[in-house]
């Protein structure tokens, strides 16, 4: 299950989504996000979902990529769609009902909605993710930010993003982290997967502990050869790679808004 987490990943290649500025990508991909949770009947859901597909194909990402993230967030995805299938409103149609417990067709198409906004966000920054280094998205991130240095908070911006890309950085490295001591773990007798609930939740704990004290000792680590190296943050630093909006990231905000209004046009008029 660990190894088919592939988010925080970056996936190597030459599609025209690679070379979008990142900041534009990040903009986008709130947009998309607030496209994907405004469409609320079976066409605008659709036409939304055909529309990331055709991001993820265009991303050129194997799809199975994707399909890795999406499984491994599988269980999340059921308990959600689970639990809204019982907020329906009776007036829809009761399909059946257990003990107080009432299913009704119009929580089935909550059900159904909450789940395929939640898979299509997934997929969405996903393919963010994946189309970016995590030095583009520092630098992206503290360019976005870079009105709050005006507020008295021009350092915290750069701390800001240099933390959230480190920890995208490090996903992948604790995930395999965590897949040595489970192995280590199981060759010392370990057994994390038979067993009821509370069994299998303390056999966690010879996990959890020993990657606890791997990440605090990586962070030390880490802050020893930034400090080694003269690390000061973000004041006059000077960075190799340049950010330029071109002519295809003006395409991409146009494209993607023009999906959104196509959402907003079909939740009126259907």
């Amino acid at each position: 299950m660990l190894k088919d987490i592939t988010f925080g990943q970056y996936y190597e290649g030459n599609s025209p989504v690679h070379k979008t500025d990142p900041r534009a990508k990040i903009v986008l991909l709130i947009a998309m996000i607030v496209f994907v949770f405004l469409a609320n009947n079976i066409f605008s859901v659709v036409f939304a979902a055909l529309s990331v597909f055709t991001l993820m194909y265009i991303s050129g990402v194997p799809l199975r990529m994707y399909a890795k993230n999406l499984k491994a967030i599988l269980p999340i995805i059921i308990f959600t769609a689970f639990i809204n299938v019982f907020y329906g409103d009776k007036n829809t149609g009761i399909v059946f009902e257990v003990w107080k417990l009432t299913v009704t067709w119009g929580g089935i198409y909550r059900a159904f909605f909450m789940a395929t906004r939640i898979i299509l966000l997934i997929f969405i920054s996903s393919a963010l993710t994946y189309t970016t280094t995590p030095n583009d998205l520092t630098d992206a991130i503290e360019r976005l930010l870079s009105p709050l240095k005006y507020v008295g908070l021009k350092s915290a911006v750069h701390i800001l993003a240099m933390m959230m890309t480190i920890t995208l950085r490090f996903i992948p490295t604790l995930i395999e982290e965590t897949e040595k001591i489970m192995n280590a773990q199981k060759a010392r007798g370990a057994d994390l997967e038979n067993g009821n609930l509370k069994q299998r939740v303390k056999a966690l704990i010879p996990i959890l502990i020993p990657l606890l004290i791997s990440a605090i000792r990586r962070s030390y680590e880490l802050a020893e050869a930034m400090e080694c190296r003269c690390y000061n943050g973000g004041e006059g630093r000077q960075r190799m790679k340049q950010l330029h909006f071109s002519f295809r990231d003006y395409i991409a905000c146009g494209v993607v808004f023009a999906v959104g209004a196509v959402i907003i046009l079909l939740n009126i008029l259907l």
